[in-house]
Formats: C-alpha cells, sequence, structure tokens
C-alpha cells in the first residue's frame, strides 16, 4: 500500500505540472538506483525500509517518465487552442462512449491531425498515435445525416475514425484529454469500426431494437443494465436512478464485470475444471465482455478492480486481493498516470476495497440481529456506500436516504436483468430467440424502474450535504460510526459511535424540515424573478399578478422541485422551453401536470416531440414559439423575440422572450444563443435602449456579442450556471458585462437568485450555495425601459 500511495501521489503532482516531469523522473531514478546500491549493506528493519523506499521512488519514476514521454505530442496538440474561435478540421478516432451530455454530445478521443480550414498547410499538426482528447458535438448528433441516439448513428461508435469541424479548448491541468473539441454539427464518418469492435457495436444496436418496443421505461432500462447503454433512459428514469443511488446498474461498474467473472467460474466448475482454468475462463469471459460494451478507459478500470475483487473472494484470500488491489493500482497509474485525478478511478478502487475489507465484518455484525443471507445482502451496498459516499459529496453534495434499502431491493433483479439482457444482446440476430429474452428481461428491467421511481418519490429522498473537503469528512466520521456500531469493538468506541450517530440526526433535522422552513420564511415574498439554482441549466421563473412563467425546467426534475417549493409554487401557467438540450428540458418532469401553457422552440426528431406530447397529455396546451408571438402573464407582456420560423433547431434557435410591465422589471432572456445568433436576432427586434435585468446566453460562455450587451444596457445580469468543465461563465464575458455597468449575479456561488423593484428601485436577494441567506440588496439606479 505504501508504494501504491507513492505511485498515486506522483501520479497526481506530476500530471498538474507536466513540465517538471523529465526532472523529476530522473531524480527519482537515481534515488531509487542509489537504495538499490545500499539496501543490501545495511541490516535489520533498515534493509527493509530502504528497499521498500526503492521501490516507491522506481514506482513513482516510471509514472513521471510515462508523462514525460507523453508530453512533447500533448504540446503539440495543446498548442490547436484558438481564443478567437477561428474553425479547425479534426480527424480523430473514437475510444470511448457516444453519451448524451446537458448540451448535445460527448465522447472521448484520439486527435491525429488538424487542419486549418480543412486545408493541408504549414499549420496541419500531426499528432502520431494519437493524443486525447474530449469531443462534444451540439444535439442532435447528426451523421451523414444520421440522427437520434449513438446507437442509431451508423458507423459513430468507438472505434470510428471521423472528421470533425470545431474549435478547440485546452482542457484543466491534470486531465486526461489535452484538448476539449467543440464540433460542429455535421460529422464526417472516415472509416467505420473494424473487426471486434464493429461486430460488438452491432451487438449493442441490436438490443436497443429489440428493446424498444417494450413498455417504458423497464424497456429502456434492458440494454443498461445489460450492457451500459442508456441511450433508451428517459431523463426523468435517469433521474430516478441517481436519486435512489442505482445509477451504478445502468453503467457498466464493476458490479457487472463481477458478475460475468463469477458466472464463467461457476460454468468452469460445473464442468469440473480445475481452479487454475475456472480463473482462466473468468478472465477470458471478462475481457469479451469489455469488448462488447466498448473498451474505454472507465471499462477497463472497473473490469480490472472486479477481477481483482472477484478472485480474492473466489480464492478464499481476501488478503491476496488486497495485494493484487494495490499492483494493480501501481500498474494502472503507470500506463495511465492521469488517472490520479480521476473520480472515477478513486470510486473503483475504493470500492473494490470495500468489498474485500469491509463486507466480511460488516456481514459478521449484522448477522448477530438478522439471518446471515439477509445480513450479506446488506453488507456489500452498505460497504460501497461507507467507501464511496465521502467521494460523491465532492461532485454532488447530496445524500441518497433510501440508497442502501433501494439497493437491497433492487438487487435480486439486476443480475437477472445483466445476464437475460446479454443472452439477447448476443441473440439478437436470431428470430424469437432475442425477442423472446428481452420480453424476459424486462421484468426484471421493470421491477428496478419501479424500486427507483418510488424510493426517489418519497419525502426526503435526498439531504443536502455540506460541500468540499467538509463533507468528505463529515461523512467519512458518520461512516466510521455505523461501522464501529455494526462490527464488534469496544464498548467506549461503540459509545462514541453512538454519540456521534445522534449528533448526525440532530444535525439532518435542524438542517432538513428545519432549516427548510425557516429558509422558506425567509424568501422575499415579493418577488417578481427568480433564477434557481438546478446546477448547470437554466431555469427562470417570472411572477405578475399571482400568475407564473418558467424559462426551461434545467438539467434535473428534483432540483427543479426544490426550487419550486422554496417559492411556493404550485402552477405554471406559461411554460417556455427555449430549445431541448437536457439542460434545459431535463426537469420536466417536476412541472407535468401543472402546466397551461407550453412554447417552445423549433423541434429536432421524436426525443424533442416526445417532451412536448408528454406535457400536452398531461394537460398543457402547446404551440411553436416564433418571432412576434405576444401574450400575457397577469398584468405583465410577453414577446417572443427570437426565433423567426425559418431557423434551424439548435442553440441559435433558442426562444428569446422578453416581459415587460405588470410590476416586473423589463427582461430579456437569451436562451443558448451564440453570438452569431445574437447578431442575427438583435436586426429589426425591436428591443428596449435598456432592461432591468437580462439571462446571459448559453451560462456565460465566451461566445457571446458584445455590441449586443452594450445595446442592451442590463443593470443585472443573471448567470445560471453550476459545475461545468467549459469554464462558464467565462472571464472574458464577466468583463464585458462589467464593462457595460451591469450587477453580475451567478447561481454556481449565489444560489437562488430573487429579483423585485420597489421604491428604492431594483433589488435582488440571493440564497447562498451553503444555506446562509443575505438581505435584499439594491441593484443600484435602474433604468427606465
Amino acid at each position: 500500500m505504501p508504494i501504491a500511495g507513492a505511485a498515486w501521489l506522483a501520479a497526481a503532482l506530476i500530471t498538474l505540472d507536466a513540465d517538471a516531469a523529465a526532472p523529476a523522473a530522473l531524480a527519482l531514478w537515481v534515488g531509487a538506483v542509489i537504495a538499490v546500491v545500499l539496501a543490501p549493506r545495511l541490516r535489520g528493519p533498515w534493509r527493509t525500509r530502504t528497499a521498500l523506499v526503492a521501490v516507491a521512488a522506481a514506482v513513482a519514476a516510471g509514472v513521471c517518465t510515462q508523462v514525460a514521454v507523453a508530453q512533447p505530442g500533448r504540446d503539440a496538440a495543446a498548442a490547436l487552442q484558438i481564443d478567437g474561435g477561428r474553425s479547425l478540421t479534426f480527424e480523430l478516432t473514437a475510444v470511448g462512449k457516444i453519451e448524451r451530455s446537458a448540451d448535445g454530445w460527448r465522447f472521448d478521443a484520439l486527435l491525429h491531425r488538424a487542419l486549418l480550414g480543412g486545408r493541408a498547410s504549414e499549420e496541419t499538426v500531426l499528432t502520431g498515435a494519437g493524443v486525447p482528447v474530449l469531443v462534444r458535438l451540439p444535439a442532435p448528433l447528426d451523421a451523414q445525416g444520421a440522427g437520434g441516439g449513438a446507437s442509431e448513428s451508423a458507423g459513430i461508435d468507438l472505434g470510428a475514425r471521423l472528421r470533425i469541424s470545431g474549435t478547440a479548448w485546452q482542457a484543466d491541468p491534470g486531465e486526461r484529454a489535452v484538448l476539449v473539441v467543440d464540433g460542429a454539427a455535421g460529422v464526417e464518418v472516415l472509416a467505420a469500426p473494424e473487426g471486434a469492435l464493429a461486430v460488438a457495436s452491432a451487438l449493442r444496436r441490436g438490443l436497443v431494437a429489440l428493446t424498444t418496443g417494450l413498455p417504458a421505461p423497464g424497456g429502456g432500462l434492458i440494454a443498461g443494465l445489460a450492457v451500459g447503454d442508456t441511450t433508451a433512459v428517459d431523463d426523468a428514469l435517469d433521474a430516478a436512478m441517481k436519486t435512489s443511488s442505482l445509477s451504478h446498474l445502468t453503467a457498466v461498474s464493476g458490479a457487472n464485470c463481477a458478475l460475468v467473472v463469477a458466472l464463467a467460474f461457476g460454468a468452469a466448475a460445473l464442468c469440473r475444471a480445475r481452479r487454475g482454468l475456472r480463473v482462466l475462463a473468468g478472465l477470458a469471459t471478462l475481457a469479451a465482455f469489455v469488448v462488447l460494451v466498448s473498451p474505454e478507459p472507465s471499462v477497463v478500470r472497473a473490469a480490472a478492480m472486479s477481477a481483482i475483487a472477484m478472485l480474492g473472494i473466489l480464492l478464499g484470500r481476501p488478503g491476496a486481493g488486497l495485494s493484487l488491489l494495490t499492483t494493480a493500482v501501481i500498474a494502472l497509474l503507470i500506463a495511465d498516470p492521469w488517472l490520479a485525478l480521476s473520480l472515477g478511478f478513486t470510486l473503483s478502487a475504493a470500492a473494490t476495497g470495500a468489498l474485500l475489507v469491509g463486507a466480511g465484518p460488516l456481514a459478521d455484525g449484522l448477522a448477530r440481529w438478522m439471518p446471515r443471507p439477509l445480513a450479506l445482502g446488506i453488507s456489500v451496498p452498505l460497504a460501497a456506500q461507507i467507501a464511496c459516499g465521502p467521494l460523491i459529496v465532492l461532485i454532488s453534495p447530496r445524500l441518497s436516504v433510501y440508497g442502501v434499502v433501494a439497493n437491497i431491493i433492487a438487487a435480486p433483479a439486476a443480475p437477472l436483468g445483466t445476464i437475460i439482457g446479454l443472452a439477447a444482446c448476443v441473440g439478437a440476430g436470431v428470430p424469437l430467440l432475442g425477442s423472446g429474452l428481452a420480453a424476459l428481461a424486462w421484468i426484471p428491467a421493470a421491477w428496478i424502474a419501479g424500486t427507483a421511481s418510488t424510493f426517489a418519490g418519497l419525502p426526503g429522498a435526498v439531504v443536502d450535504w455540506p460541500e468540499g473537503v467538509w463533507g468528505l469528512g463529515a461523512l467519512s466520521v458518520l461512516g466510521a460510526a455505523v461501522a464501529a456500531l455494526i462490527v464488534p469493538g469496544h464498548p467506549r468506541t461503540r459509545a462514541a459511535a453512538t454519540l456521534v450517530l445522534a449528533a448526525a440526526l440532530g444535525w439532518a433535522l435542524a438542517a432538513g424540515p428545519i432549516a427548510g422552513a425557516i429558509g422558506r420564511t425567509g424568501a422575499p415574498t415579493g418577488w417578481s424573478i427568480a433564477a434557481c439554482d438546478v446546477g448547470q441549466g437554466d431555469a427562470v421563473l417570472v411572477r405578475s399578478a399571482g400568475r407564473i412563467a418558467l424559462i426551461d425546467t434545467g438539467p434535473a426534475p428534483e432540483l427543479l422541485a426544490r426550487c419550486l417549493q422554496d417559492l411556493g409554487v404550485d402552477r405554471i401557467d406559461l411554460l417556455v422551453l427555449t430549445h431541448f438540450d437536457v439542460d434545459h428540458r431535463g426537469g420536466v418532469g417536476a412541472v407535468r401536470g401543472r402546466v397551461g401553457v407550453l412554447l417552445h422552440g423549433p423541434t429536432s426528431g421524436p426525443p424533442d416531440e416526445r417532451v412536448i406530447d408528454d406535457l400536452a397529455e398531461a394537460g398543457a396546451a402547446s404551440t411553436p414559439a416564433t418571432r412576434g408571438l405576444t401574450g400575457v402573464l397577469g398584468d405583465a407582456r410577453w414577446r417572443v423575440v427570437w426565433p423567426r420560423p425559418t431557423t434551424a433547431p439548435g442553440n441559435d434557435a433558442s426562444v428569446v422572450v422578453e416581459f415587460r410591465g405588470g410590476g416586473v422589471p423589463t427582461l430579456l432572456l437569451l436562451g443558448d444563443l451564440s453570438a452569431a445568433g445574437q447578431q442575427a436576432m438583435k436586426a429589426d427586434a425591436g428591443l428596449l435602449t435598456a432592461y432591468d435585468v437580462v439571462k446571459v446566453a448559453h451560462h456565460g460562455s465566451a461566445d457571446q456579442d458584445a455590441a449586443l450587451y452594450a445595446r442592451l444596457h442590463p443593470a443585472l445580469a443573471l448567470v445560471t450556471v453550476g459545475e461545468n468543465d467549459y469554464g462558464h461563465p467565462r472571464a472574458e464575458t464577466l468583463t464585458l458585462l462589467t464593462a457595460v455597468g451591469a450587477r453580475v449575479a451567478r447561481t454556481d456561488r449565489e444560489g437562488l437568485l430573487a429579483v423585485w423593484r420597489d421604491s428604492d428601485g431594483l433589488r435582488l436577494w440571493r440564497a447562498r450555495t451553503a444555506g446562509a441567506r443575505e438581505p435584499d440588496a439594491p441593484v443600484g439606479v435602474a433604468p427606465g425601459g
């Protein structure tokens, strides 16, 4: 373990400062050689310690050497960052699964070459075997006319060679990806996947096709359980799975890999194979499974960890499994040092270690109060929760209250869904066999979907938790206290654990229902505009004479539902979906059945139309929003400023809506318009010479038209933004807004924002994300409008 720790520390530090990799590697290699020379000359414990230092130094040197070797290619690729936004043409190979993101699609790739304007010239950059990049594509994914989900796009899959036009931005230090490539809508397939990858892609697409006609939401879950393809999982189910801590079932996690190993091991045992052959059968089957589900880094990592855990358990030597775990960590970090700062890698290692070390003692302790099989069923998810929970709160400071119980109830169905789903995938091309197996897989999938929806809908399904290091430390202490109460130990230890849990319960009551009630009574009752804190997404409320408009719904129903509850909003008279990216329409489940009128931007296919149809079935009257459309909200008037009827779907077709009068400060909401879209929109738009409030376009991205904001002259600029890897809001945009005299308010730092006008002018109230409330503050002299 000390050697694995040395490798991890070296990888974390050197990937943050890659320029120091070469000298650090040299110094560590010299230190390792010196330690090797000294060790034989020493006696007793000093010899052992020096040998340990030699190995640790050599391992750390290997990590630094890997970074130093990769750095020239990474530096060459980093030079492609073009702040001016000039277009490049990228030739790359997809090495990660194409997945839906908040505003389109994304996947990992290896960049081979980049051409300025698509022409070979002295600015052509050749990057050899490939430099890792993250590719982001707008929705819908379009490949030579193919749209819809990634699984429906011919040729675009793991192993495909692609040509994409767009711009490049340098990724954050420590990231495996050197660049973030923002692609345009068109993707040209230069070469489709070949060999085993092509076969695996066809099998995955076949499974999705088999399950398309099965009843939702269980039908959409089958491919996720079997091969990790979540393109058919709707937003409401995805949110429910996350809330109930069941989302790991729809990803290719260590649990899936461990199940495959166990099945192969058991089959070999039934054939009376020797233990060595059983292990080989398990590993061979696992390798085939990895190819089937896509051998991207996260899957390979999960497979490695699960293979270690299963081997340790099946061989009856958890201690050996822990040694294998640390050895695998060292090998993976030397091969890919950028894993050190990957939370996924850390979670995999923590979960595997918890299974090897913690599940057994927890089961022994629980067996004192319940039957042994039930104790074993509880100990596995509990051990994983105790180990992984403190890490998860670093990215999502919320706890799933019923997560362990939901996992216990879903546990019997998960392996059945995975096994039958895999069988359906393999037999997809056989008439009746594939469809019959898919129908059988629907039963456990529907059970899991029902479990997720039930627990996600219970009161208090999630509770907020402190962010950052404090949250990690607090949850670690709480987890240790739970383990101390379960595992037999010293009475004083158990007494201390009881005190910790009692204090945690008191805090939960104070920070939960009590604080919620206090928070709601502290929120301003006279607000006219409210920007919800829904993470990286938009959800803005407008109120006049008791009537409510909601512009976009954010990325997740539970986040929007909490904001509506805090503001006491039950009914939405007017819902505006500016466009259909997930971060703008993902929370519609929170207002289904509560909407009077729906205005929406241009649709781009069946997924968008299903959102509209679902709201219409629940009672909403829907109509497309086009330039010039007007209406009333209470005593206020609204007007659609953009798009034109001929505008193609996408960010630049975002509905731009203006509110005036009726006690509402003059307001303009810019959706996700780019600079080009903003320039097109402002022509003949009849805009005011100044606005009280402007909702900044696209979460404060750098793609803004400075002349537009100078024209709008906002007193207050609302930036609806959450944690993201895009750099939103960009520093240049914040500078632009300040330069035109706007007070900038952002939801990621100030939480829920409420705005209204009184005799003192325009006023702003904000709730800090830590829960503290700030008094109403005047924005300044409001423009006349």
